[in-house]
């Protein structure tokens, strides 16, 4: 890619090649504008996306579905609440723990 290309032209790039080559797991849309780029999977904020590449500093980025704001159409995982996750762990665990029993 040209480094005079702006982050929008990044994203729909990246967007229709992992489209083109099949990837998985499906993209929820394949429309550009519903996909923000960051530098880091632990960055909150995205990029501009008027900035050129060249003026970024940085060739690794990581691609998100934008935040829907309840009219958006993106998908986003299932969520499940906290507790509902450590209580699923812990009954695991308490399985795991009836077999130790036994084995002493």
């Amino acid at each position: 890619m040209s480094p005079e290309l702006t982050v929008g032209d990044l994203i729909a790039a990246a967007v229709r090649l992992y489209v083109k080559e099949g990837r998985r797991p499906f993209l929820p849309t394949t429309d550009p504008s519903a996909f923000d780029l960051h530098y880091s999977q632990f960055s909150l904020e995205s990029l501009d996306r008027e900035e050129k590449l060249i003026t970024l500093g940085s060739r690794n980025f990581f691609p998100y579905p934008k935040k829907s704001t309840g009219n958006d159409l993106v998908a986003s995982p299932p969520s499940s609440s906290c507790s509902n996750q450590a209580e699923k762990a812990s009954k695991i665990g308490n399985s795991w723990l009836r077999f130790m029993d036994f084995l002493l």
